[in-house]
């Protein structure tokens, strides 16, 4: 074998760890015991194995690591747990609703337990049947662990499906754990008194990186091992071209720009692997290059070109629904959007005022254009102006759109550059 072969070798097993790291959440959750991943797991395995119930909120913006850390968690506890743990999942956008959510529930014990599921059971069947099992599961010492996804929309009505679990678990022959996962940081003030007092208010917060956090992942995730298979003096040259790149004042310029954009995680690896994947493998080594080309390729955005061409209407509406983003009202529909609307144009007496149709010709628009979407598909026979709707947006993808809007108002981009 040549050296220019053994070469192109260890660059391609080089190549081939990052993106194994990169693509892993193993390597990103699981380097500190005062992380997330470790006061999930010490939780969810203490209720385990001490046979208790328990009841957690995971809360954080989107792409912050929240279903990531507890997949890898759940993982473990199987390996760990194999005869003691059930797992349902369940998400608020499919099954916020108490009919889907019990009917959900019984098909997956069933099919856990190797049961006859029967789609003729009625709600409070398959309620029964969840409360049966429960107390069938806690007499062989095995936990059931309710995913919630999307926790907020099963605070959302009259919560029965949440009172029914928890009201459950408060016999000690039941053995449950239930997590919820929200980006609604007040997500247990949604809940009724009822369902509140047998929460056991446990929370743990996902927050995005900050600036220095996020360069040291970059270094974690970029450095190779000096005692690998690699070759120690290539691992040696591409470990200090990388830590070159990254003290280089052009790259901190690109990396500083793409975090202004999302500086959560999931984005932060998705520029890794854009970058990793243009490395040069005749050269063997990143270089500033490969980042530059990343961020021009992860730059382009469909939305940014769609709010290229929507009238001023359009643009008030968003900003509107922003708003009431802040304001945490996540799940709006027209009317309330209207509402705001009307607000901004009494306190800034603007002349860019519609008639209530003219909106809501607009509205569709937006929908049309997938800037803002109905949140379920059981509103048929509603009125568009009464389903709930939800922003598909971004703050900073907005206010960058209104500011290469060359004839926006400037009370939007004032409006808009509160809540980035």
């Amino acid at each position: 074998m040549t050296m220019e072969t053994e070469g192109e070798n260890h660059t391609v097993k080089a190549l081939n760890l990052l993106r194994t790291r990169i693509c892993g959440t193993t390597f990103i959750f699981k380097d500190s015991p005062d992380s997330n991943y470790s006061k999930l797991k010490f939780m969810i395995s203490s209720s385990v194995a001490e046979a208790c119930n328990n009841s957690i909120l995971l809360l954080g913006p989107r792409g912050s690591g929240k279903i990531a850390v507890l997949d890898l968690v759940i993982q473990d506890l199987l390996i760990q747990f194999p005869d003691s743990i059930s797992v349902v999942r369940l998400s608020g956008l499919l099954h916020s609703d108490d009919i889907s959510a019990f009917k959900e529930i019984a098909r997956q014990l069933c099919m856990e337990h190797q049961l006859l599921f029967s789609k003729a059971a009625s709600s409070d069947d398959n309620s029964q049947f969840m409360v049966a099992v429960l107390k069938e599961c806690g007499l062989a010492h095995k936990t059931v662990i309710f995913i919630l996804d999307e926790f907020d929309l099963f605070a959302q009505g009259k919560q029965r499906l949440l009172y029914s679990l928890l009201d459950a678990m408060q016999s000690v022959s039941s053995q449950a754990v239930v997590l919820g996962i929200s980006c609604r940081l007040d997500a247990d003030q949604l809940l009724e008194k009822r369902v509140r007092s047998r929460f056991s208010h446990r929370k743990l917060l996902f927050l995005p990186p900050s600036v220095e956090d996020s360069q040291r992942l970059l270094v974690h995730m970029l450095t190779l091992p000096i005692d690998s298979s690699l070759p120690s003096d290539y691992a040696v040259e591409f470990n200090r071209k990388v830590q070159n790149i990254i003290d280089d004042r052009r790259f901190k310029e690109i990396f500083d720009k793409y975090l202004s954009y999302d500086s959560s995680v999931k984005h932060l690896l998705r520029f890794l692997y854009c970058a990793v994947s243009h490395m040069d493998l005749q050269i063997g080594f990143l270089s500033r290059e490969n980042f530059e080309t990343a961020f021009s390729s992860i730059q382009r955005q469909p939305k940014l070109e769609c709010l290229r061409n929507c009238s001023i209407l359009e643009l008030y509406i968003l900003v509107c629904m922003k708003r009431l983003e802040v304001k945490e009202q996540n799940l709006c529909n027209f009317n309330t959007v209207m509402k705001e609307y009307k607000i901004i144009h009494d306190s800034f007496q603007t002349s860019d005022y519609y008639a209530r149709n003219v909106c809501l010709r607009a509205f569709e628009h937006l929908i049309h254009r997938e800037l803002i979407c109905f949140t379920d598909n059981r509103g048929h026979s509603l009125s568009a102006e009464f389903r709930p709707v939800k922003l598909l947006i971004s703050s900073a993808e907005l206010h960058q759109g209104l500011k290469a809007y060359q004839s926006c108002p400037a009370i939007l981009q004032k409006l808009i550059e509160r809540e980035v």
